[in-house]
């Protein structure tokens, strides 16, 4: 684990992962966070493709939602476009159907599966593409949070809807993702070079040891480098030491440190094991909030008012050294702000947790705790 290196591998591991530097500015970037917005968005992009579709999702429900992109990929490739649908074979496991499968062949949409259940190699079904990314001609595309099912949805499900955040990305960097998608589609999951930053952003997968070790760096650095403040949103946070240890650090250097993470919960165990990282946080000053409405999807970062990152990775184990995973890294202001504003804007929707009240909580709390903990690895 890279939590063992010692300080000399580390600083070896440094100057070996090229991490990018990305200056200030502006880029072209669009914000999403209401699905009902995105998905209609998507849904004329991809009427409009002239050349290619490519899709992946980590779920791809048959449902309301599911079968609207169904038949607007269907239509497409009957109009001679060349459409390629990935999907995660764990993810969409209860979610989608063969039925729904069988209609999108039909269509002629190419259809691939990632890690499909193998009984001579089953370790591959613990490594799953969490990726969630839409690219048209390789001139536009999608990036963050949302998968395809009506949990997004306001119109569908009403507003118990899930909330989430996506990015809609043009010319340079959509023509990137066309790329990583490319290598995901052909089976270069190990491969593949890394991606050149584009004006003040960057697109970083974590496809190869040497882009993880990029990735966790990039990370890094958007830790240290906070001056005022770091704003930190995610649905499933089970921070690996370093991790944990930036965070901590960030706060003792007494910027201003706030979590934000979802009361309800799909995954009991994980936020167990959540909670066991309050502890140490808020003895450091970390202050966390529990988002209460509904259930809290996005995952995002914005550090200083002026860089941010948003895309598919939980701040967990399984995202920095389990699953694939595609985020975007930028310093473009106009997205810095919008996500600092709708971060304070979903805080007016949490709770948060008094250090004193957590300090005396109950038996059972820590014991929970304690085995959301032990199983923090494979969650």
């Amino acid at each position: 684990m890279i939590d063992k290196y010692s300080e000399a591998q580390r600083t070896k591991d440094s100057r070996e992962s090229c991490v990018p530097s990305l200056a200030s500015g502006s880029d072209s970037l669009t914000l999403f966070t209401e699905g009902d917005d995105l998905y209609d968005v998507m849904l004329a992009s991809i009427a409009a493709a002239q050349q290619s579709v490519r899709l992946e999702s980590y779920i791809f429900a048959d449902d309301e939602i599911g079968w609207r992109f169904a038949e607007a990929l269907g239509e497409r490739a009957r109009s001679g476009v060349d459409v390629r649908l990935h999907l995660d074979a764990a993810g969409s496991l209860f979610w989608s159907s063969r039925r729904l499968e069988r209609h999108l062949r039909r269509q002629g949409v190419k259809v691939r599966w990632f890690h499909r259940w193998n009984w001579r190699r089953p370790w591959r079904y613990n490594c799953r593409n969490h990726r969630k990314l839409l690219v048209l001609d390789a001139k536009e595309a999608y990036l963050g949070g949302f998968n395809i099912h009506r949990e997004n949805s306001r119109k569908v499900y009403g507003e118990a809807r899930w909330r989430d955040t996506h990015l809609g990305l043009k010319e340079a960097l959509a023509a990137q993702t066309a790329d990583l998608f490319d290598a995901f589609w052909n089976g270069h999951w190990r491969g593949g070079a890394p991606q050149i930053p584009v004006d003040n952003s960057v697109l970083m997968s974590n496809h190869s040891r040497r882009a993880r070790r990029q990735l966790r760096y990039l990370y890094g650095e958007f830790f240290k480098g906070a001056r005022r403040s770091l704003y930190l949103t995610t649905p499933y946070f089970v921070p690996d030491r370093r991790t944990q240890r930036n965070i901590i650090n960030a706060a003792r250097r007494g910027l201003d440190v706030r979590l934000l993470v979802p009361r309800k919960s799909d995954m009991r165990l994980v936020r167990w094991a959540t909670q066991a990282a309050y502890a140490n946080l808020l003895r450091a000053g970390v202050r966390i909030y529990e988002y209460l409405p509904r259930m809290l999807h996005a995952k995002t970062a914005v550090s200083d008012r002026t860089f941010a990152i948003v895309g598919t990775s939980n701040l967990d184990y399984r995202s920095f050294f389990v699953n694939y995973e595609l985020n975007l890294f930028s310093r473009d202001a106009e997205l810095s702000s919008r996500l600092e504003d709708q971060f304070m804007k979903d805080l007016d929707e949490g709770e948060e947790i008094s250090p004193g009240r957590w300090a005396h909580r109950g038996w059972s709390g820590h014991f929970s705790e304690s085995i959301g903990w032990i199983a923090r690895r494979w969650l």
